[in-house]
């Protein structure tokens, strides 16, 4: 075989030693190390599965090890729905490397050929004899501390016995069961407690600060104070919020003032200083019968994680060793030698669950906190967590935007032109991506640092604020325009689905307003401008599943709606039905998706990512909205940020269109857009009100009804 020809998965190419990845143990597990960490998603399991397949062992033998920088594969984020497809890849790879050198060394071992050799949960028999060894037996003599080479090939889809199965959780029971499953379990020997005083809002400076009575008080060890950041420690946890408490009762504050009005950002927005990038732009000779203009909103939105942020640190032996529930271990691990002027070499990142969060919280601020108080007390370990007003007052959120659409319809009711025009601010202000420090206690304790200004990936992976932007049917004539807007008033970064969550809400919400204007029924209406036969297929499945009626109307309360996107144009194709009944608010009551993810590693797996999923994106949608003054935030608890709650939560249905022979395409992220639109053109289809402005609430019925 030609080698120069072999194209490894990118991030086994940058990871290329076998025994980085896998390790077989005379006990009879597999030790398997990912670069893709758990956060919920079921990413453990998946990787396990693939794992035990291409390795033809067991599932329960495979041991699914956290993500530690000084052994694990770097893998870069987990983020973008891209851990099976990337981390799932280079897995299915290096096992695939893996079982063939075992075979190999069963093969000179039992002089006999491979083509002899067959093997059953790590157990290698010659065809027809007694002969057998076990991977167990041959691993000391089996070298994996050598590269792949891409050489031998992973199964075929005829092949698979494993992945496709609805294998159970590996992660599940300890939770289940209240095992330490999560970092904020974590108890290390002679541990102390962390709590930092954060200013009341993004510009306010200290003037002044006695912190006198708070480190007289029972069991404080050290009260730490660099500039504008300031931290206690403590021998218990009740303590050090005792303290910190002390502490802001004594703290004098100078703020300013320079917030946008929150009800008026999306004029805030469209007057801005922007970058513009034209995203697509195709033109062709048409005529027009009718032309409609729409402008779509959201607000900003928290992660709200159910969980605080949490990390440990702890500093000894010339070395420091961090656990955080950050997405992007080795990144943090990076930006904290950057900021401490450390060798990276000198600093272990270990990931630890966090109680939930798809994208970029205070879980990495938080790891810079444990650091440095832990810093200040030499020796003993140091568990810092948040308080849930410093989650909702200082967390990224996820940027608020506005999208306007124009289309004209010819006379037989096709879209003839679209345009199409983003506002809102660039996504990404991950830590390791930026010359400036992506991590707040640096910015409080050295004023001459600066936050980092937020970027986009490339739209080739998905963008930020154009992830989705441009319409996936097909229409003649399209201009697409993003005004990526520079002033940033509000701290942002990654939210799941980044800016798919509004572009594809607008998007699918206008092809309603359209099919309404040209008097075809939705489903129908989209499938006109569908040209792809994956994208049909995930919209007629789940239309087949609900019986779709075409034309049907809402009865005033009650109605459906559909929305429709692949997942930023290369992704999972995901089709969505929502039922809703609308009294005092409006409620979900039931949501039927399809999708289509390619090749399905566990089908209960892919259902568990499209309901959670599903049930985020409508707390989104119909409730969710960060507030502010001209000065603070001031949703800082669960009370000022209300989110869907367990009874809230619709019946979910979910279809799944498995492709073995396609690449692997994701999941979770995928249903947030459809989610919404289906949601909003139900409500549509319920009472003849388009709502333009998320979230989608009682309030924003009773407007549109006026208006």
């Amino acid at each position: 075989m030609n080698t120069a020809t072999i194209v490894l998965p990118p991030t086994l190419n940058a990871n290329r030693r076998l025994d980085r990845w896998v390790r077989i143990n005379v006990d009879g597990t597999i030790t398997v190390r990912s670069g893709k960490v758990e956060i919920g998603q079921g990413i453990v399991s998946a990787m396990a599965q693939i794992a035990a397949e291409e390795l033809d062992v067991d599932y329960m033998r495979i041991r699914m090890m956290p993500v530690d920088t000084s052994v694990s594969p770097d893998e870069g984020s987990t983020s973008g729905s891209r851990s099976v497809e990337e981390g799932g890849s280079s897995l299915r790879q290096v096992c695939a490397e893996v079982r063939d050198a075992m075979l190999q060394a069963a093969a000179l071992q039992l002089q006999t050929s491979l083509e002899r050799l067959a093997v059953e949960d790590g157990t290698i028999r010659v065809r027809g004899s007694d002969q057998a060894l076990t991977y167990w037996q041959l691993a000391p003599q089996v070298n994996l501390a050598r590269d792949a080479n891409g050489q031998v090939g992973p199964k075929q889809s005829g092949e698979l016995a494993q992945v496709g199965r609805a294998l159970p959780r590996l992660d599940i029971p300890g939770k289940a069961i209240g095992e330490q499953a999560f970092i904020h379990d974590i108890d290390l020997p002679d541990m102390l407690h962390g709590r930092v005083l954060r200013p009341p809002s993004y510009r306010a400076a200290l003037l002044s600060l006695d912190d006198s009575t708070a480190r007289a008080m029972p069991g404080v060890v050290e009260v730490v104070r660099q500039q504008n950041f300031i931290g206690v420690i403590a021998e218990r946890e009740e303590q050090a919020i005792k303290a910190v408490q002390m502490l802001a009762k004594h703290a004098v504050w100078e703020e300013t003032a320079d917030l946008p009005d929150a009800e008026a950002m999306p004029a805030f927005l469209r007057t801005q200083k922007v970058e513009d990038e034209v995203l697509c732009d195709k033109t062709a000779a048409y005529q027009v019968a009718q032309t409609l203009v729409s402008t779509y909103t959201r607000p900003y939105l928290a992660h709200a994680s159910i969980g605080p942020s949490c990390a440990l640190a702890w500093w000894h032996d010339n070395q420091l060793e961090v656990w955080s529930h950050s997405q992007a271990i080795f990144p943090l691990r990076a930006e904290l030698a950057k900021i401490l002027k450390m060798d990276a070499s000198t600093i272990i990142v270990r990931h630890a669950e966090g109680a939930g969060c798809y994208g970029h919280n205070g879980a990495d601020d938080a790891a810079l906190d444990a650091v440095l108080l832990a810093r200040a007390v030499g020796g003993n370990p140091v568990r810092l967590q948040w308080m849930r007003e410093d989650e909702f007052g200082w967390e990224p959120f996820g940027p608020a935007m506005a999208v306007k659409l124009e289309a004209a319809l010819d006379a037989n009711g096709r879209v003839a032109n679209w345009q199409q025009q983003i506002w809102g601010n660039r996504h990404l202000t991950r830590p390791g991506r930026h010359a400036n420090p992506g991590l707040l206690a640096a910015w409080h304790a050295d004023a001459s640092l600066a936050p980092p200004p937020a970027i986009d990936m490339p739209t080739a992976m998905g963008g930020g604020g154009q992830r989705n932007a441009v319409p996936y049917y097909d229409f003649p004539n399209e201009h697409v325009v993003n005004h990526a807007v520079l002033p940033t008033p509000l701290r942002v970064s990654t939210l799941r689905a980044l800016g798919a969550h509004l572009n594809v809400f607008a998007i699918e919400s206008f092809m309603d307003e359209l099919a309404t204007a040209a008097n075809i029924d939705p489903v129908e209406f989209r499938l006109r401008h569908l040209k792809d036969a994956r994208a049909r297929a995930v919209i007629e499945a789940v239309a087949k599943k609900v019986n779709w009626q075409n034309g049907s109307k809402g009865d005033g309360v009650r109605g459906i709606g559909i929305g429709f996107a692949r997942y930023k144009n290369i992704g999972n194709y995901v089709a969505v039905i929502a039922r809703v009944f609308i009294d005092d608010a409006v409620r979900v009551e039931h949501v039927v998706a399809s999708i289509d993810c390619g090749r399905i590693v566990n089908p209960d797996g892919v259902i568990n990512q499209a309901e959670g999923g599903i049930v985020q994106a409508a707390s989104w949608t119909l409730k969710e909205q960060v507030r502010f003054d001209c000065t603070r935030i001031t949703s800082r608890s669960w009370e000022d940020y209300p989110i869907l709650t367990f009874s809230e939560v619709p019946r979910i249905e979910t279809v799944l269109i498995d492709r073995p022979d396609e690449a692997w395409l994701g999941v979770g992220e995928g249903m947030v857009g459809p989610t919404a639109a289906a949601i909003g053109n139900a409500i549509f289809n319920a009472m003849g009100i388009r709502l333009y402005d998320m979230p989608l609430t009682r309030e924003s019925i009773i407007a549109a009804m006026k208006k």
